[in-house]
């Protein structure tokens, strides 16, 4: 009998490039709205992520789709899957 093990399903996200810290880590920042836990009004919130861009391929404000993955290092628990769109450079129109 053959036993296939299945990876368990890790969690995707969609996220802005806000900062290049170093060699292929990158911070994004992904926004949420959640309900007032009493008025049941949308409340803005955000939750910044360190990722690991192995290629060193992505900028500021590119919206990247990021998932989640081993331990990399102190901080970074994320990493890029791929980029969705690239931000327009400064003095490109």
């Amino acid at each position: 009998m053959e036993t296939v093990l299945k990876r368990n399903s890790r969690k995707n996200l969609i996220g802005t490039v806000t900062n290049r810290s170093g060699d292929k880590t990158i911070k994004v920042t992904y926004f949420y709205k959640i309900p007032h836990p009493l008025y049941r009004k949308e409340i803005k919130r955000k939750t910044v992520l360190h990722v690991h861009d192995e290629k060193n391929e992505c900028g500021l404000g590119d919206k990247v789709e990021i998932m989640e993955t081993r331990p990399l290092s102190k901080l970074k628990r994320w990493r890029v899957t791929r980029v969705i769109e690239v931000a327009p450079k400064l003095g490109d129109e």
